[in-house]
């Protein structure tokens, strides 16, 4: 299982990404490996409205309301959770959206995340050591 941060979901959308490809690739591979947190959607859609336009935004939400991907609707212990983590490390300053993609990683077992975050990400030593994709590819 894959869970995906925001800025992976975004390059596998816009193919002028510079990692649109590597992800491409790699969702293509195995798309039901993927799992995308509730709390990424928000970040997604104002991010591909804003720069790809109504019509890409379009597509995605219609990508995602005839389930094309997975969604981690989540659970209050996905926020305790995240919350723990965002304690932990303080100093990171992670956010709500980091640290519930973090948590719903630990809590599905995944064996990766698909995150450009890799300062943030790779920071954080979370159950199970999970990837980071596409740096561990």
């Amino acid at each position: 299982m894959i869970v995906a941060d925001t800025g992976a979901v975004y390059a596998l959308v816009d193919s002028r990404d510079r990692h649109h490809r590597t992800l491409r690739a790699l969702f293509e591979s195995d798309p039901d490996a993927w799992v995308l947190p509730w709390a990424i959607l928000p970040e997604v859609d104002y991010l591909v409205g804003k720069r790809l336009g109504a019509k890409v935004e379009e597509a995605f939400l219609g990508d995602l309301a005839e389930e094309r991907f997975a969604v981690a609707w989540g659970d209050e212990g996905d926020l305790m959770e995240a919350h723990r983590i965002c304690q932990r490390h303080r100093a990171l300053r992670l956010g709500l959206v980091d640290a519930v993609v973090m948590a719903v990683s630990e809590r599905l077992e995944a064996a990766a995340i698909a995150t450009l975050d890799v300062r943030d990400f790779g920071a954080v030593k979370l159950r199970g050591e999970p990837k980071l994709y596409p740096r561990d590819l």
